[in-house]
């Protein structure tokens, strides 16, 4: 495993120099989930929770978000997102329902898009989690991680689901 680079020589924090980086298409995959009663399922899926079209709202929200990660992860870089795409599948699972939530995100750059795809991944939930909210607070949102990754140095990265 490699050494963690965020730190200087002095042990504080820095945001990695990647200007000698070679310049790739890089993806990253992310997933989460929104675990909800069948009653909240049944409002989303009926469009008839009252702050709105859920899953539209939290799949633009998830954009939003991807495309701000450097703006709230401290050592992320700023990055030119070439696709973001973001979505959801439903799943059973009694006596509650899952929201599957699978976003790509896609550059061509110096860096990854780990970062970004995790992000769109939670706010994503987050957002259905907030619009939900007033009729169920206990909503579980699931582990949200990394499915896959390409381009870049460390090559290609990948979990078996």
């Amino acid at each position: 495993m490699s050494q963690f680079t965020h730190f200087n020589r002095q042990g504080r924090a820095k945001m990695v120099d990647i200007s000698e980086k070679q310049t790739t298409v890089r993806t990253a995959i992310a997933k989460t989930s929104v675990e909800m009663p069948k009653t909240v399922y049944d409002l989303i899926t009926n469009f008839q929770i009252g702050k709105g079209d859920v899953l539209s709202v939290a799949q633009v929200a998830g954009i939003m978000a991807a495309k701000n990660t450097s703006n709230i992860i401290p050592m992320c870089h700023p990055l030119s997102l070439k696709a973001v795409d973001i979505h959801f599948s439903w799943e059973e699972a009694k006596p509650s329902y899952h929201l599957n939530i699978r976003v790509t995100v896609k550059t061509k750059g110096s860096t990854g898009v780990e970062m970004e795809a995790l992000t769109a991944a939670t706010v994503t939930a987050l957002t259905v989690y907030d619009m939900c909210k007033a009729v169920d607070k206990g909503m579980i949102i699931g582990q949200t991680y990394l499915i896959e990754k390409t381009g870049g140095k460390s090559g290609h990265y990948q979990i078996t689901e």
